[in-house]
């Protein structure tokens, strides 16, 4: 089976665990138990290349866990050339009938394949989405994300929360929150020039200032494609340009003081590095006083269907960490607001159980050993690209 590397630094995913629901994983993480007083909600990223094989699975899984939300950090579809999947439909066969791909159909069917063959599976578990740069990647523009997934930035919860904190924002943005049970998430979009602007700064800032002050908010979820900069993927991460690297930086110093100054618990979820890794904060600049001293608890987990990549070099030890494999991760939320994360890998026979109509047990096998088989796996950049700015 082809398979596609994309060697565009865009950045990278991180999770933010809190730190007591850090454990060595098995293959299969076992389920944490909600009791009443719980509740739980999944979050994985970059479903291309496979991710409709992949990401049927989820859906099953999040199904049958009584899972509150599913959110999808990023990277739908691969855009500059079509997914493997999407080849493999029977019906884009019958139509190339042994042609070479058509990038104009496949361009106009992309995300409505996307929607179709991933998120519609979900139903009736409510889905939110975080654009990632491949989103963004020519042809496809800003402009035409905010216009194909306008609905999704503006589901009613989001719309509502939207004007209760600005009457004036009338127009939704690929950058939002919502608050559930005493736990404000935000979702922020990173998909251009692997940064965030100054008005979403802005409107972040903000937002987090009134969390710090609001009693009521106990916890802040930080959801993004790519991982802040200076974490233990800072190959693939918003270390990527100089922008990147000071808004990143600055988000992170403000989750900080929330954590330290306001005592919020605090966690950010990330994808873009396709593996799982935990405590990606763990670093020499988050852990210099001169830095601010303060590791927060960080996970990526790109692995609901894009090509896998191997594990960056020199990760401290005791870091759990996997790559080559898919799956997603669950937080459960407890009457305190504190949050314990887990990954649950899937077996192929859960893609093989939870497959469409589309696709053959022997495609699955493919995206399952050959996405890329384990000795094509790459890793990005060696050395650490924000380590000039330091």
């Amino acid at each position: 089976m082809a398979y596609f590397f994309r060697l565009r630094c865009a950045a990278t995913i991180v999770c933010f665990i809190s730190l007591a629901g850090i454990a060595a994983l098995a293959q299969q993480s076992p389920r944490t138990h909600k009791s009443a007083k719980n509740w739980g909600f999944a979050v994985s990223g970059d479903s291309r290349n496979c991710g409709n094989v992949v990401m049927p699975a989820i859906a099953a899984a999040v199904k049958k866990d009584g899972e509150e939300f599913y959110w999808h950090l990023g990277d739908f579809r691969v855009i500059s050339r079509p997914d493997e999947d999407y080849l493999a439909e029977p019906s884009v066969k019958a139509k190339l009938d042994g042609k070479a791909s058509d990038k104009a159909s496949y361009l106009s069917a992309a995300w409505d394949d996307f929607l179709s063959h991933q998120i519609a599976l979900f139903a009736p578990v409510p889905v939110y989405l975080a654009p990632g740069n491949h989103e963004t990647a020519a042809p496809k523009t800003h402009d035409d994300l905010l216009n194909k997934f306008q609905s999704w930035f503006d589901k009613p919860e989001l719309k509502a929360q939207r004007l209760k904190d600005d009457p004036s924002a009338t127009a939704p943005t690929a950058y939002y929150h919502w608050i559930r049970n005493g736990v404000d998430f935000i979702s922020l979009d990173n998909s251009l020039n692997s940064a965030y602007d100054e008005k979403q700064l802005k409107w972040f800032f903000a937002l987090v200032s009134r969390d710090e002050a609001d009693k009521n908010i106990r916890t802040i979820v930080v959801g993004m494609h790519e991982a802040l900069p200076d974490s233990l993927s800072a190959g693939h991460s918003m270390c990527s340009s100089s922008d990147g690297i000071t808004s990143g930086r600055a988000v992170y110093k403000a989750l900080v003081h929330a954590q330290q100054t306001a005592h919020k618990k605090v966690y950010v979820l990330a994808s873009h590095s396709h593996f799982y890794l935990e405590n990606a904060y763990n670093t020499p600049y988050w852990n210099d006083p001169k830095n601010g001293g303060v590791v927060l608890p960080g996970w990526v987990v790109g692995t609901a269907g894009a090509v896998r990549y191997k594990l960056p070099p020199n990760l401290p030890p005791g870091t759990v960490a996997h790559d080559h494999v898919y799956g997603y991760v669950t937080g459960t939320v407890a009457a305190d607001g504190a949050i314990t994360f887990a990954f649950h890998e899937l077996s192929e026979d859960a893609l093989k159980q939870a497959k469409t109509a589309d696709y053959t047990d022997d495609f699955i096998d493919q995206c399952f050993n050959q996405n890329p088989p384990i000795k094509d796996m790459k890793w990005f950049n060696e050395e650490d690209p924000c380590k000039e700015k330091h």
